[in-house]
Parts: C-alpha cells; sequence; structure tokens
C-alpha cells in the first residue's frame, strides 16, 4: 500500500491519475513542509519528478535543500512570482498545487496571474486548488476559480473535497484534470466520492 504524506491523500490522486508516471514535473504553490503534509514529497523522492517549490516562509530553506534537492526553491510571496519565466520551457506540466489564503486574496490572486501569463502556454495533467470555503467566502474565491479553471478546458473531477477537524467537516479543495493530458478512460465517470477513490487507490 503507497503512503501518502498529503493531508487528504493529494499525492495519491495525482499519482493515479498520471498512471503513476515516472519523472514527472510539477509546480507547486504553497509547498510548506517539505515533507509533512506535502503533496510532492513523494512524488520527488519515490518517482524522480522534479519540480518548482515556491513558499513564502524562508525557516523552511535549509529543509528544502536537505529534503528536496531535485527541485527549484522559490522563496517569494506567491502573487510576485514570474511564472510565466519559471514555466517557459513546458508546454505541460503534470501538477500544479495552489495552498495559499483566502483570506488576503493571495490565492485569487496568484490564480489570476497564472491565467494572465502562463496558462496560454503550458497546460497541467492535475490541478489541486485549496479554496477552504470552510473559513468563508473570501473574494468568492471558490466560484471565481472555478470559472478560471472551467474556461481553461479543465474538468472539476472531485469538487469540495473535506476533511475531519475539531469534530467537523471542514470542505476545503477541489481537484481538477485536463482532459488533453489525462486519458479519458482514467477520468471519466468519477462521479464517487473522495473517500472512494482513496479507497481504490490505495488497496
Amino acid at each position: 500500500m503507497q503512503k501518502s504524506y498529503s493531508q487528504s491523500s493529494q499525492d495519491l490522486f495525482v499519482l493515479h491519475m498520471t498512471k503513476y508516471k515516472k519523472n514527472g514535473t510539477f509546480l507547486e504553490i504553497g509547498s510548506n513542509d517539505p515533507i509533512s503534509t506535502n503533496n510532492t514529497y513523494i512524488l520527488e523522492s519515490q518517482y524522480g519528478w522534479t519540480g518548482i517549490m515556491v513558499e513564502y516562509d524562508t525557516s523552511f530553506m535549509n529543509a528544502y535543500k536537505q529534503m528536496r534537492p531535485n527541485s527549484v526553491h522559490v522563496f517569494e510571496d506567491a502573487r510576485k512570482v514570474d511564472y510565466a519565466s519559471l514555466t517557459s520551457k513546458y508546454s505541460s506540466m503534470d501538477y500544479l498545487q495552489i495552498d495559499l489564503d483566502v483570506n488576503n486574496r493571495s490565492t485569487l490572486d496568484t490564480l489570476e496571474l497564472l491565467d494572465r501569463t502562463v496558462f496560454d502556454n503550458t497546460k497541467f495533467a492535475t490541478v489541486t486548488f485549496e479554496h477552504d470555503i470552510y473559513t468563508g467566502n473570501y473574494y468568492d474565491t471558490r466560484e471565481k476559480s472555478r470559472e478560471i479553471f472551467a474556461k481553461r478546458g479543465y474538468k472539476l473531477v472531485f469538487p469540495d473535497v473535506s476533511v475531519y477537524f475539531n469534530g467537523g467537516i471542514c470542505v476545503f479543495e477541489d481537484w481538477y484534470v485536463h482532459p488533453d493530458l489525462i486519458t479519458t478512460d482514467i477520468c471519466s465517470g468519477y462521479s464517487m466520492r473522495h473517500e472512494d477513490i482513496i479507497c481504490m487507490i490505495t488497496q
């Protein structure tokens, strides 16, 4: 059984959708800890993926160098990063994560920046987007993000992924695939719950 290091098995979702691809690529915005509750640690350490890790907290710098040596580390406000330059050599990448703070609009600002500067030239096979609707409807982030991804051709396969926290259910994330990059036999017909697909992946 494949162990997940993510908060809600995002890494297993990505692996399953990409058919456990080796040597894939990712753009991880809001990387936080290099291992614990990290969505790309398994991808890099066990499947040979390389990527771009964007994080504001510089206290992780030494840990990134030690634990995530094969990826590019960008310590900057996610809203100020030149993503076009960082992704210019990729017409497609295998995974995009956006995990920021909805209450200061950094989540939506960053997605809108990608929409303006990256999405015309680079497609992402899988996406996990944290809208944190359980904390409040800040800036209408969930609906505006869904409009942007739909406009760009992404398919929302798991809306409103949730976790149990402090005795309650917290709805916090949407998961997408791009049909141009993920074969239809993998992504079609996924009306099942997030819990069901994760159970299927880990068996």
